[in-house]
């Protein structure tokens, strides 16, 4: 067997056993973590000129991004204006993948990646309380 191909299966197992036993807190830091990693990802495909590859990491950390806005839930929120800024702070990260994705630049997914990593940082904080 492939070495890479078994090193994937093995992450993809490893992947559903950890979603399968997440709470929704470690759920959403999870898809945090998944955005991160596709962003990261998509940096070095563009680094490498895989244009098409870059393209389809950027559309599955928007479609991430898209999920965690989807995910947001007023009426569950202690204070409803936090939903608002991170659905506003969602939309804006969507809308500059999108432009980063048009114009094959890092600086741009860098900036998002930088969001995402602050409130990552929040998630990971609620948890330790």
């Amino acid at each position: 067997m492939n070495p890479m191909r078994a090193l994937r299966q093995y992450q993809k197992v490893n992947s559903h056993a950890q979603i399968s036993e997440a709470s929704p807190h470690r759920l959403i830091q999870l898809l945090l973590e998944g955005g991160l990693d596709r962003l990261a990802q998509a940096k070095g495909a563009l680094a490498r000129g895989d244009i098409a590859q870059k393209c389809l990491l950027i559309t599955k950390a928007i479609d991430i991004i898209t999920g965690l806005r989807q995910g947001l839930d007023a009426e569950k929120a202690e204070d409803p204006a936090t939903i608002e800024q991170l659905d506003s702070l969602y939309e804006y990260m969507n809308a500059r993948l999108v432009q980063a994705n048009v114009s094959n630049d890092t600086q741009i997914i860098d900036e998002v990646m930088q969001l995402l990593v602050t409130v990552k940082s929040g998630w990971d904080a609620i948890a330790t309380q």
